[in-house]
């Protein structure tokens, strides 16, 4: 007679899998309090906080034409800047990688510019150059055209400070091809566009959902720079973010936590379908979620 074979055990399911480095509890722990500290506690303050209110008064208050209006300037014109900077952002880091010219450290360094600039500065900045009376809204207004205190206006201070969420998010990425496959690709008779299409946006593709995201969000909460150059007039170039505050000076804090309760679920929810888009992508083309 044979040997009879081991049993086989069947595998452990393990919350972690064992690893060299130490301190994982620990870290876990102190990540989780300082994200409910940090995140969850204020957030969940503003729902517990709209649910006082009751159904009826909220949805009155969620549903006032003032602010469904706001709200849709706001997210629109950040939906907008976002896909602008989208295209432009990751022409500016195919520049920044792929080339190498003279003043190219100071471009790569303008782009992180308003990062460091406050926004007020940035709008004050804005709103000199693309008023009526400015150097570039001087020369559109006889055109019929106005930015400063319209949507347009916000729109391009979205993309102003969202610029660089997009670029910093695609060009470590984008340094990580290697030219070979760009030449590869060429070799075997693909033009330009099929190695666009087919080889480099499919490795992109994560990153790119991702700066989309930061900017969106950036641009979904921004109030220091649009302010000023939007002209905050009601149902035309009023945001989300300037409401609330108008309803905090005049003491309507019913008012104020409905908005604000309403940004965060749409910007909550906006931000889960991007993440899942991004998951998908990165399943589908090989990279690790």
């Amino acid at each position: 007679m044979g040997t009879p074979a081991p049993a086989v055990r069947a595998p452990v399911w393990r919350f972690r899998k064992p690893g060299i480095i130490p301190g994982f509890r620990l870290a876990m722990t102190v990540t989780l309090v300082w994200l409910v500290v940090m995140i969850l506690v204020p957030l969940s303050g503003i729902f517990f906080q709209s649910a006082s209110l009751g159904w009826e008064k909220f949805a009155a208050l969620a549903m006032d034409r003032r602010t469904l209006a706001a709200l849709g300037i706001s997210f629109s014109s950040a939906f907008i800047a976002a896909l602008v900077n989208l295209v432009f952002g990751t022409l500016v880091a195919w520049v920044l990688v792929r080339y190498r010219f003279p003043g190219r450290r100071v471009v790569d360094a303008l782009v992180d510019l308003p990062f460091a600039l406050p926004t007020a500065v940035a709008g004050i900045a804005l709103t000199a150059l693309y008023a009526p009376n400015g150097w570039v809204g001087g020369l559109l207004e006889p055109l019929g055209i106005r930015i400063s205190y319209t949507q347009a206006g916000i729109v391009l201070a979205l993309i102003f400070v969202g610029l660089p969420f997009v670029v910093r998010t695609v060009q470590p990425v984008m340094e990580e091809i290697d030219k070979e496959v760009e030449e590869a690709s060429a070799t075997l008779g693909a033009g330009r566009f099929q190695t666009v299409a087919r080889v480099l946006l499919p490795s992109l593709t994560p990153a790119l959902l991702t700066g989309f995201a930061l900017a969106l969000a950036r641009g979904v909460g921004e109030y220091g720079s649009v302010i000023f150059i939007a002209g905050n007039i009601p149902y035309a170039s009023e945001i989300a973010p300037l409401l609330i505050v108008i309803r905090l000076e005049e003491f309507n804090y019913p008012a104020a936590t409905a908005i604000a309760a309403m940004m965060l679920a749409i910007s909550f929810s906006m931000l889960l379908l991007i993440n899942w888009v991004q998951a998908r992508s990165r399943k589908r083309y090989g990279h690790a979620v």
